[in-house]
């Protein structure tokens, strides 16, 4: 029998799985078998939401059996050690998987630039740990605030720094601006907006970059009239405990960090053989292959395609590299010729929190009220169930009438988010060993 094995159950990831499983659904000798250290899919563009207690973090998740259903792929919780490409084999912690066609979908990981102390001291931003943690630890030093009597000292509890200015950065800082002005200083009496303080650093000359200067101006100008402190040319040069350190010697002094300025390839994707990008991509053809194996396809996060090696690291080209890898492994196994990736642009949707947005697909360009409910739409579209369409859009409408949710689940201990003061949050336990079915 043959087997086919997909790496990581992301965007690209589960798009191959469900495209190989619907090209191979009447094939009895093909065993098709998704790997993945988690046991279900995330949801990434609403994270900053997770961050906002805007909804609720179960809500952008679903399990990987539940998208599966009828479907006869099957599942496989485990850590991918190593990957084998001259002997086709996985080595897992559960031990060595061979097989007979492989798509590497293991994403990507956050890229520091060799910043001293920004892995140490900086929060991270790309899972739904990350996400809750830091909802916690934004919780946690506005209680510890709330009681603090020195001025100076409350101000640098609720001093936040985002590092980075793309898409990521824009929206978590427009997030935790809602949170913070329309929630905290409501409810926490000994807190006032002057007391908070929201810096956006971006390293470039422009927050946003690649989007129209219409609505990056427009971006630029809404975040500034809420209260946001955008730098730009702001190049940070050194972390530490609660504080960022920039070109000019200028140090920032924060409660909190969070580094959202890049991203790199998967450890294992640059131990792949054959050419790599700058930012360890695999540099694959344009049938979405690895040089001198034609079985193994990397796609989303993992690739970069020789026939378009600028493509934005988004969700929709990562969907569309794992339809294309199913449909060329189908092609492969039936003696056809194999489609040529050829990159697409679905648009662009960016939330500047409640009430706005920018978006632009085709000619057509929008912001504001009308913007953000398009984004609302889109998003809510995209997302995988109608169970949970259901949830986010109770959650974003009760979040519209009620106040949002402050409680802190976890009990304050140790963390990398804290600096030098207020109780931080303890991060969740990762999960590891494996789960066949």
């Amino acid at each position: 029998m043959k087997r086919i094995v997909v790496l990581g159950a992301g965007f690209a990831g589960m798009q191959a799985t469900v495209g190989l499983d619907r090209l191979f659904r009447g094939s009895a000798g093909c065993e098709i078998l998704l790997v993945n250290d988690q046991n279900f899919f995330l949801f990434t563009p609403l994270l900053p939401q997770i961050v906002s207690s805007y909804i609720n973090p179960r809500h952008i998740v679903q399990a990987v059996r539940d998208i599966r259903g009828k479907r006869r792929f099957r599942f496989l919780r485990d850590d991918v050690l190593a990957v084998d490409v001259q002997n086709r084999r996985v080595e897992l912690r559960s031990g060595p998987l061979e097989y007979d066609a492989l798509v590497v979908a293991l994403g990507s990981r956050t890229e520091y630039f060799g910043v001293p102390g920004a892995r140490e001291y900086t929060a991270d931003f790309k899972s739904l740990e990350d996400a809750v943690v830091l909802r916690e630890h934004l919780l946690d030093f506005c209680e510890h605030a709330d009681h603090v009597p020195d001025a100076a000292e409350r101000r640098r509890l609720l001093t936040f720094v985002i590092v980075g200015g793309g898409y990521t950065g824009v929206e978590l800082i427009a997030e935790m601006r809602d949170f913070l002005f329309r929630y905290v200083v409501r409810r926490y009496r000994g807190i006032s907006p002057g007391d908070i303080r929201l810096i956006l650093l971006e390293a470039t000359s422009d927050i946003l970059g690649g989007v129209h200067p219409a609505l990056r101006q427009h971006s630029l100008k809404r975040l500034q009239v809420e209260g946001i402190e955008i730098r730009c040319n702001a190049r940070v040069t050194r972390c530490a405990e609660g504080a960022v350190e920039l070109g000019g010697g200028e140090t920032l002094h924060a409660g909190t960090i969070v580094w959202t300025a890049g991203v790199r390839a998967h450890e294992l994707v640059e131990a792949l053989p054959g050419p790599h990008d700058r930012i360890g991509r695999a540099v694959v053809n344009e049938f979405l292959q690895l040089e001198g194996h034609p079985e193994v396809f990397v796609v989303g996060d993992s690739a970069a395609a020789t026939s378009a090696l600028d493509t934005p690291r988004v969700a929709p080209v990562a969907i569309a590299h794992g339809a294309l890898a199913a449909r060329n492994i189908a092609h492969r196994e039936r003696g056809e010729p194999l489609e040529r990736y050829e990159y697409v642009s679905q648009g662009m949707l960016i939330s500047l929190g409640m009430n706005d947005a920018v978006v632009s697909i085709g000619g057509l360009r929008l912001h504001g009220y009308f913007a953000w409910l398009f984004w609302n739409a889109v998003h809510l579209f995209k997302l995988v169930g109608f169970k949970k369409q259901i949830q986010v859009a109770l959650d974003w409408s009760l979040g519209s009438l009620f106040p949002r949710d402050a409680a802190i689940v976890r009990r304050p201990r140790g963390c990398r988010l804290c600096g030098t003061a207020g109780p931080p949050v303890e991060p969740v336990a990762s999960v590891a060993g494996a789960d066949r079915q």
